[in-house]
């Protein structure tokens, strides 16, 4: 495990198939995009200023990513919080074999919970639920009870609860893990740290204590979109990126893209590369778990 900064960055450029075949046997995962059929009020977190995100993602417009970049299949995440989405999204999965999951989105706190997390388990390929709670004004609405009895109901029914949070949110996210402690949760976007002003704390401290976290792993993903928008170096990220390896360890991490929302800070090939570059270094079986391993085991994927 590598638990200190990287002295020298190996530049790898674009990752063939080839570069990332480590096990043939584990499936290599893009843990974390998103597609909509854009419209301007149902998507209406996009704003004027993400100009690039205003149009239609769907899987026609990723699986050229994924093929460059020697990844088998994806984990599709919500990207707007109804019920239509999720169900608009297990379709997909029908048509597209290299869907693998769906991270949806139901509302953990309506008294209709346990009915609509059935139906939806009826499909395979939901394998986790998300809650947009970056937006939540309250601070500390992770634990608020209606919530956390909707998130009593989960690991039952073998889903994954996804942690989408700004760093302010981590003390509360650190109650909330330590409350759950047999269900499984992946933290998104490593918690989303100020990267374009370098802040490192308290969010560092913080992310080691979350590292303890048995029951969670965490995303590499999101980080370009922290940082200045397109006008970043690979290397602003490598702080970060000690942080979470020392902290979760490489066995615990999983690659995600958060394509087509990097867009806004670069394209898929430069974000890939730095996640790449970062973890050269890694043994073979911790970059099978990197690439793939991890997502195949937190949200049991089936090839």
């Amino acid at each position: 495990m590598l638990l200190a900064p990287h002295l020298t960055v190996r530049r790898l450029g674009v990752c063939t198939r080839g570069a990332l075949s480590y096990d043939d046997r584990v499936m290599r995962i893009d843990a974390h995009q998103h597609f909509w059929d854009y419209d301007p009020e149902r998507y209406g977190w996009i704003t004027e200023d993400m100009q690039v995100l205003a149009t239609d993602y769907g899987p026609e417009e990723l699986k050229p990513h994924l093929d460059e970049h020697g990844l088998d299949g994806s984990v599709v995440v919500q990207a707007r919080q109804d019920l239509d989405e999720t169900r608009w999204m297990l379709g997909l999965t029908e048509k597209f074999g290299f869907l693998k999951g769906v991270v949806g989105w139901v509302d953990l706190r309506s008294p209709e919970l346990g009915g609509q997390l059935d139906e939806l388990c009826a499909h395979d390929k939901l394998v986790g639920v998300r809650h947009v709670v970056q937006d939540e004004p309250d601070e500390r609405f992770l634990l608020r009870e209606d919530f956390c009895a909707g998130v009593a109901q989960l690991a039952a029914r073998g889903l994954v609860y996804d942690v989408l949070i700004y760093p302010q949110q981590l003390p509360a996210a650190l109650e909330f893990t330590a409350r759950f402690p047999e269900q499984p949760m992946v933290l998104d976007h490593i918690a989303k740290p100020t990267i374009g002003r370098g802040e490192l704390e308290p969010w560092t401290t913080q992310m080691r204590e979350l590292g303890t976290r048995a029951n969670l792993t965490c995303k590499v993903s999101g980080m370009i979109t922290e940082a200045r928008w397109n006008d970043w170096r690979p290397q602003d990220f490598h702080p970060y990126l000690d942080v979470v390896l020392e902290a979760f360890g490489p066995e615990r991490l999983m690659f995600g893209s958060d394509w087509p929302v990097c867009r806004l800070s670069g394209e898929y090939g430069p974000m890939q590369a730095i996640v790449a570059d970062y973890f050269a270094d890694l043994t073979d079986d911790e970059k099978s778990a990197l690439w793939g391993g991890t997502a195949v085991r937190a949200y049991g994927l089936k090839d």
